[in-house]
């Protein structure tokens, strides 16, 4: 019975899968995209032992992945990290057996985490294939003539499979891909395709291995039953919050119903048993992300459904969407005529209400059924009472707190005749030589006719449709008094009153005195002016001349230039007429009107052509001062002009400037603009502007604030191109600013792109960004990101990692800026960063703050403790436990089972979570946990991480630790540690050098656990050692076993061969070589270069060399065998020379030798003897030698005395001159 509900359950969620499949696909949508899951199967020796040697292979769908991991039922068996990024890697399992049967899943690792897990493999008992997947696939209109696609994934390649359905003994389709899966379509699907489906695969070679049947899929065919009917209570517009109730029903009794919301499909499916014929959907708080289409269906016990019902939109909201009102066909009303409001707003299925001003209560009402008719409010036989302001809001008829925004107005003109218009001149009402006035009527409705008409001559009239009619003064005859009126186009034979009158006056035609005189005045002045700038430059021209350098001359001379201009303009009241100028307008963008005077210290004022009052006035920065028009719209467009006048009464105006026309011309669309990177770079970097428009065969142009920087002519594009690049190679600090585009055809100009701001980062330190309150936040509330900087007045930028373009910009006076994200959703969150930067100075920017995640969720993640420098740790010595997880910034608590306090509190400020132990005793054994800890208040639910259980060890006695088969293990086997106790009834630890945490932990019954590793790898080498300790109080633990180092290897590591006392032979000495290899129980055995069999074997590899007749020069080498295994040798050692002499020859070598030696002292004795001989007569000879040269001395002196006389000539001149004696030889 069990297993008949479970299929049915598996049933009607595949139906459920194939009814959403063709919801989407039936309104228009695209088909739902699964989630990229890697790919896991089976390679195996089949067909002969397909169960003796399985490898498992993990392949990520799209990118290449540094790690690999399987799990095994739910929890890690192993992971692979290879050696350079992949798309696959093997798993190798061994032997099918009941000990690695199971369920199978792997993962690959992305740059943000794990991947999801790949499908389920179940691996059991050997003789049966894995349990094939059965899932579906729709592609086309999925109610009558949908075509469906079913996916079998059969684990094993090249593998036949099978498509079964009920009813049917014989396979309705089968398929043998090259691949693991095989697609099964049934096209045209009708009511004959329903029934359930299996699949089931066998291996093409061995047709007796079948595997199991897969989980039924059940198809059913929507759209057999009448479209039920959605309606909301209280009403489709509600506030967050509040709460709704979704009715659906059907003319059918007895149905299950279902609602799905468009937007989000998978997420939001809804199914409810019925009350009758209907079934309520409750929604007890909305959120702004609820609000959207929805639509309902029901279905039989059969899953036979209905056809989908209307869509019903409901809108989630503060504040109500806005209304507009018309007045058809005019709003002004003759008595006794009707008139026609028409009033619509975006919400559907609401009702409206129309609202005259200082009325409490609606005058008429429209229901849903008449507004989808297209009905409107409609006024009969108007009277003056029925003249007012009217609105028009949405009708509810529930309570809502949704707050009611302004509605536009409509003002009702009710009159026997159309109100008067005004009247008005332009520029003046006094004529000037040889200018006309333009007279310009105005009414605030659309009028069919305008008439002027001259009091003097009543009989007079002149017609136009736009209202602007241009006087001129020919003769004087524009010197008149003037009057209008209209008609409209409702009422055509009905004039307006007339307006009031307005007199122009002024000069005609001919010249008057007055005029003449200001003529005079003004040539005068001209040539006064004319002969002063002569004046200046012969001064100029003397300074020159004589070379006079004083620069005072030539300033004073142009300062009483410049004091005689004003002061003559001023006594003859003129001032000089202005300059005016502006850009070309662009609708809808802000424009700046110039005018510039002549003199510093002026009061500047805007006129248009058709308004008597100035349009702005301002006072001016220097000579000029510039006109702000916000939004350029039709109704700004216009002949425009500007005056000067003083700053104090009286004032002297100057003349009006030429007038300016500003017309908006026609132009093509703004182009699209954007950076293909991020606009914050750093320097160095390399950026690209893309222009781009539908336009074809245009030019572009690149501005950078407001100047044009470079182009791209049509000759460079290539035939209809559409866009233009911009490269920037290297970006420095002077390229930063804001930079736009625009295209233009011959005449015609494109609207300016929207900007993009270039900035630059790393000119300034770094800003911080906090979150407030805190950096998870719950659905639907609000968290703002605050950026602190270190200088004032600089604009911020908000970034979010995997967006181009900055979130939010802001300006502020200060140095920090607040970003306030509204209603956080799940797409929300990432991480974000800030920078700050200045916007006149090339928009230099700071470095990136450090970024900061901020989680959009209703419950904290879970954290991960840690132990370092591991959970076992002897008596005394220190440990820090870790507690880290994704969420920065909030702090961390530490519990310790079974005490009620918390044992340490770590802040957020710190950088790290750790909680340090000193001195560890035996009161710190115990299991921990922590937790998140936040320093605000949040309803945010807190887990618990894992629980990390610390052993103390050194309270009990080593264990003992034993490897079999031994320490030595080829790749691919497997290997059972086992660790003997002292205790009985205790938990066993098996720890390896450098990991922190325990490998595994067992508690056996007895005084022993066995850790089992199959399928051990090369990364499973290394050095183990266990402990074992009590459960129950104290929960003492025993001292770390002796180590045990494991190799995993198909051969043991080389040894080390050396030599003793030295590698040179000594004559009648031995050498002792010396061969060490890293493990114990193990034959040494010796090998000697041109020998093939081996030199000697040895057990603790010492190996006695001789140098008899010369054999024992020459390379060495040693390997090692284990003792358990005797067929496994290790590799040979590095070769090791043995040098020196021997036999015969080094005999006859050492007598001669000898021989020589003795020669040699001899011929020594011999020497030192004759030596001693003559130093006996030494001193005999030196005491005649010292006579003789005494007397010699003597006699040279005597003849020197002689001839160094002065009365002698034989002394040359020189000698003389110098005092020197020359010493001549005297024989002896």
């Amino acid at each position: 019975m069990t297993l008949n509900r479970l299929g049915e359950r598996a049933a009607m969620l595949w139906t459920f899968t194939v009814l959403l499949f063709c919801i989407r696909l039936s309104l228009g949508m695209t088909s739902i995209v699964m989630q990229s899951q890697p790919e896991l199967w089976i390679e195996t020796n089949y067909p002969q032992t397909p169960w003796e040697n399985i490898t498992l292979w993990c392949k990520s769908p799209s990118r290449i992945s540094s790690k690999f991991l399987l799990l095994k039922d739910k929890t890690q068996m192993t992971w692979i990290r290879p050696s350079s990024k992949t798309f696959q890697v093997s798993f190798p399992i061994g032997a099918l057996t009941k000990s690695n049967a199971g369920l199978y899943r792997c993962c690959y690792w992305k740059e943000t985490g794990w991947s999801e897990p790949s499908k389920v493999l179940e691996l059991e008992a050997p003789g049966q294939l894995p349990k094939p997947i059965f899932w579906i696939q729709a592609e086309t209109y999925p109610l009558t003539g949908c075509n469906v696609n079913i996916l079998c994934h059969g684990w094993l390649q090249d593998l036949v499979f099978m498509l079964f359905k009920e009813g049917y003994a014989e396979p309705v389709d089968y398929q043998i891909p090259t691949g693991t899966v095989a697609i099964f379509s049934i096209a045209n699907m009708t009511p004959e395709s329903e029934g359930v489906y299996i699949c089931r695969t066998h291996i093409q070679m061995l047709p007796t291995l079948w595997s199991e049947p897969s989980n039924p899929l059940k198809l059913i065919v929507a759209g057999l039953y009448p479209k039920p009917t959605l309606t909301a209570y209280p009403g489709p517009i509600m506030a967050p919050g509040e709460s709704l109730n979704l009715r659906c029903q059907a003319p059918i009794y007895g149905m299950t119903f279902a609602l799905i919301r468009l937007e989000d499909l998978k997420k939001s499916f809804y199914r409810k048993r019925p009350i009758k014929n209907e079934a309520y959907f409750f929604f007890r708080a909305l959120k702004i992300h609820d609000a959207g289409h929805y639509l309902c269906f029901y279905y039989d016990e059969s899953y036979r459904g209905s056809l989908l019902s209307d869509i019903l939109k409901i809108w989630v909201t503060d504040t109500f969407p806005k209304t507009w009102l018309l007045a058809q066909p005019s709003p002004v009303v003759q008595m006794g005529q009707n008139v026609s409001l028409w009033c619509r707003g975006p919400v559907d299925g609401v009702g409206l209400a129309l609202y005259k001003k200082g009325e409490d209560k609606p005058l008429q009402l429209l229901d849903t059924t008449s507004i989808d008719d297209n009905e409107s409010f409609f006024l009969n036989n108007v009277t003056y009472s029925d003249a007012g302001i009217y609105s028009c809001h949405y009708l509810l008829s529930w309570k809502t707190s949704i707050r009611m925004t302004s509605h536009n107005t409509v003002e009702l003109v009710v009159v026997d005749k159309p109100p008067k218009p005004s009247l008005s001149a332009w520029p003046s009402t006094m004529f000037k030589l040889r200018k006309a006035i333009t007279l310009q009527h105005r009414v605030p409705h659309p009028v069919l006719e305008f008439s002027l008409e001259w009091e003097e001559r009543a009989t007079f009239q002149k017609f136009l449709v736009d209202g602007d009619f241009i006087i001129s003064n020919a003769e004087g005859k524009g010197t008149e008094t003037y009057s209008c009126s209209y008609r409209i186009e409702a009422h055509p034979n009905i004039w307006s009153d007339r307006s009031e009158p307005l007199k122009l006056m002024g000069p005609a035609g001919f010249l008057t005195w007055n005029y003449i005189l200001n003529e005079a005045i003004r040539l005068s002045l001209i040539m006064q002016l004319v002969a002063l700038l002569l004046v200046v430059l012969w001064i100029r021209w003397k300074c020159r001349r004589l070379r006079i350098r004083e620069a005072w001359l030539l300033g004073t001379a142009q300062g009483v230039t410049m004091l005689f201009i004003v002061t003559a303009l001023l006594c003859c009241d003129i001032l000089p007429k202005p300059v005016i100028s502006a850009s070309p307008p662009i609708r809808g963008q802000k424009l700046q009107i110039r005018c510039k005077g002549w003199l510093a210290g002026m009061e500047f004022v805007l006129y248009k052509e058709g308004v008597q009052e100035p349009v702005q006035q301002l006072h001016a920065v220097g000579r000029e001062a510039f006109f702000t028009i916000q939004r350029m719209e039709d109704k700004d467009e216009g002949n425009y002009s500007c005056r000067t006048h003083t700053e104090k009464r009286p004032f002297k105006w100057s003349e009006p400037s030429e007038p300016m026309e500003l017309v908006i011309k026609e132009m093509y669309p703004k182009p699209f603009f954007k950076t293909w990177a991020s606009p914050v770079v750093t320097p160095g970097a390399r950026v690209t502007f893309n222009c781009s428009t539908p336009q074809q065969h245009m030019s572009f142009i690149l501005y950078k604030d407001g100047s044009e920087i470079a182009s791209s002519d049509r000759s460079w594009a290539s035939p209809g191109a559409s866009a233009a690049h911009f490269l920037i190679i290297s970006v420095g600090t002077g390229d930063g600013g804001n930079y736009s585009c625009r295209y233009y055809d011959f005449a015609i100009w494109s609207e300016p792109s929207d900007p993009v701001e270039l900035v630059v980062t790393e000119f300034y330190p770094k800003p911080t960004l906090l979150a407030h309150p805190g950096p998870v936040v719950l659905p639907g509330k609000n968290v703002t990101l605050r950026c602190q900087g270190a200088f004032q007045g600089m604009r911020f930028a908000l970034l979010q990692e995997g967006t181009q373009v900055p979130l939010q910009f802001q300006s502020t006076s200060g140095n920090s800026a607040d970003f306030l994200l509204h209603t956080v959703r799940a797409e929300d969150s990432g991480n974000y960063s800030c920078v700050y930067y200045e916007t006149t100075m090339s928009n230099r920017g700071s470095h990136l703050s450090k970024p900061i995640m901020i989680w959009v969720t209703d419950t904290f993640p879970k954290p991960w403790l840690f132990a370092e420098p591991s959970s076992v740790v002897p008596m005394g010595q220190n440990v820090t436990l870790w507690c880290q997880g994704p969420v920065h910034g909030v702090g961390y608590i530490l519990h310790k089972e079974r005490e009620t306090t918390s044992v340490q509190l770590w802040g957020s400020t710190s950088n790290d979570g750790a909680f340090p132990i000193t001195n560890i005793s035996g009161a710190n054994i115990g299991r921990y946990s922590c937790c998140y800890h936040p320093d605000w208040t949040s309803p945010i639910k807190i887990q618990p991480s894992n629980t990390l259980e610390l052993i103390v060890t050194g309270l009990l006695p080593k264990p003992s630790l034993l490897a079999q088969p031994g320490p030595i293990v080829a790749p691919g086997e497997n290997m059972t540690f086992q660790c003997q106790g002292e205790l009985p009834d205790s938990t066993f630890v098996l720890l390896k050098e450098g990991t922190q945490q325990p490998l595994e932990q067992q508690s056996p019954s007895g005084y022993r656990a066995d850790f089992w590793m199959p399928a051990v790898r090369g990364d499973d080498s290394g050095v183990y050692s266990c402990v074992y300790y009590l459960d129950s109080a104290p929960f003492a633990a025993s001292n770390h076993s002796d180590f045990l180092e494991i190799w995993v290897t198909d051969k043991p590591p080389k040894p080390s061969l050396s030599a003793w006392p030295s590698t040179m032979f000594k004559l009648g000495k031995d050498i002792t070589l010396q061969c060490r290899g890293p493990l114990p129980g193990v034959e040494f055995v010796l090998e000697h270069d041109g020998e093939e069999a081996p030199q000697q074997f040895s057990e603790d590899g010492d190996f006695v060399i001789n140098n008899v007749e010369g054999k024992g020069i020459g390379n060495y080498s040693c390997s090692y065998r284990l003792q358990a295994y005797p067929d496994i040798w290790s590799e040979p050692s590095d070769a090791l020379e043995l040098v020196g002499a021997a036999g015969p020859a080094a005999q006859e070598c050492t007598v001669g030798n000898i021989v020589r030696s003795s020669l040699i002292v001899v011929v020594v004795v011999a020497l030192g003897v004759v030596l001693a001989i003559e130093w006996k007569k030494w001193p005999r000879l030196r005491t005649r030698d010292s006579e003789t040269d005494g007397r010699d001395q003597t006699i040279a002196l005597e003849e020197c005395n002689q001839e160094g006389e002065p009365a002698t000539n034989t002394s040359s001149p020189s000698s003389v001159s110098q005092g020197t004696s020359v010493e001549l030889p005297v024989p002896v």
